[in-house]
């Protein structure tokens, strides 16, 4: 089972970015998938989730109206279109894979994802 996620760079504030993490096999068609981010010297972070259905999205305060995830099941791929970049939206970028059955409440803590990529290096030069 893998995650891999791609598309992470340098972008200037206010400029956008969509990074996508591709899933293998059963991982995707059955499981809720999150993004979260660490930033260098904190810990993870929670940024958004969507639902297997893709019928519902969440997302923290820092990047509500900004960010949007999305994810397709033909390409088991998810994404994250960030616009309105900030310096503080630097960070490397990891896509998970929630347990399956998990529920919304849970979305928010690193604990409920049991598969995890790799990470994507976002830059937002000032």
């Amino acid at each position: 089972v893998q995650l891999q996620a791609s598309g992470g760079g340098l972008v200037q504030a206010g400029g956008s970015l969509n990074i996508s993490c591709a899933a293998s096999g059963r991982t995707f068609s059955n499981r809720a998938m999150g993004w979260f981010r660490q930033a260098p010297g904190k810990e993870r972070e929670f940024v958004a989730a969507i639902t297997v259905s893709a019928t519902s999205a969440y997302y923290s305060d820092s990047v509500k109206g900004r960010f949007t995830i999305s994810r397709d099941h033909a390409k088991t791929t998810v994404y994250l279109q960030m616009n309105s970049l900030k310096p503080e939206d630097t960070a490397v970028y990891y896509c998970a894979a929630a347990e399956p059955l998990s529920t919304r409440a849970n979305y928010y803590y690193t604990g409920t994802y049991d598969y995890w990529g790799q990470g994507t290096l976002v830059t937002v030069s000032s």
